[in-house]
């Protein structure tokens, strides 16, 4: 059902690797207008050029600003006249125990994976009321459903996303704007390099052994996007087969 893709605009952030560069490679195949954000101007560009975007497609962007996100936003409107999906991709995982104080990494979460995801919806939501349509997709974790030792604040930056996921849903049917939650388990991204809790970093790398690849989100993502306008694929959670929690 990938004829829903072709010609909708997207906008995703985080979109210089992982999740997010593999999902703009697969939507570009089904003819997705790609308008992409991510801290990583030069991984940005080069992405760009892989996939023959023109460079204003891109957009140096990082989440923790509510006026560079607005200003991505702004950008896909300029372009296309129109936004019809934004996918809140960017994100952290710098799990540890909590006893080991690593406060400033907290914050960090807390800014990237709640408030990037928050700025997200301010700088699309306007547009899309206007349009009468559009879809949020939003990115939690199997960490957003359940909690382990050393995960607890990446955990609740999670379970924040698909809170504040589910109170979307519920506030913009008037616009018939659609909301998708994607919680996807143990997938290979960079995310794992940002643990600098060794202990936590030896026992996420062995649940990274079965790692399934970025594709997988990306094939959810479209899923999702390709659907009828009255269809709303509001939750995804996928894992690995062979991961057990």
């Amino acid at each position: 059902m990938t004829e829903n893709i072709n010609g909708k605009v997207v906008v995703i952030t985080g979109a210089s690797s992982g999740l997010g560069a593999e999902t703009a490679r697969h939507l570009s195949t089904l003819g997705a207008k790609l308008v992409l954000g991510a801290r990583r101007l030069d991984r940005l560009q080069a992405l760009a050029s892989e996939l023959g975007l023109d460079a204003k497609a891109i957009f140096q962007t990082d989440v923790t600003d509510r006026n560079q996100v607005k200003a991505l936003v702004d950008r896909a409107v300029e372009l296309h006249g129109r936004i019809d999906v934004i996918l809140n991709n960017a994100g952290l995982m710098p799990g540890s125990m909590l006893d080991k104080l690593k406060v400033d990494e907290w914050d960090r979460m807390i800014d990237v994976n709640i408030k990037g995801v928050l700025y997200g919806i301010a700088a699309a939501l306007p547009y899309m009321q206007a349009q009468k349509s559009g879809q949020i997709i939003n990115v939690s974790s199997v960490a957003g459903h359940k909690v382990g030792p050393g995960g607890a604040v990446y955990a609740g930056t999670k379970w924040a996303v698909r809170a504040i996921s589910e109170g979307l849903r519920q506030e913009v049917k008037p616009w018939n704007i659609r909301t998708t939650i994607v919680s996807p388990g143990a997938v290979a991204t960079e995310l794992i390099r940002t643990i600098t809790d060794q202990d936590v970093a030896t026992g996420m790398a062995k649940t990274y052994e079965k790692a399934i690849p970025a594709s997988s989100f990306a094939r959810v993502v479209a899923f999702a996007m390709s659907q009828p306008d009255d269809v709303d694929i509001n939750e995804v959670l996928f894992r690995p087969t062979s991961q057990a929690y």
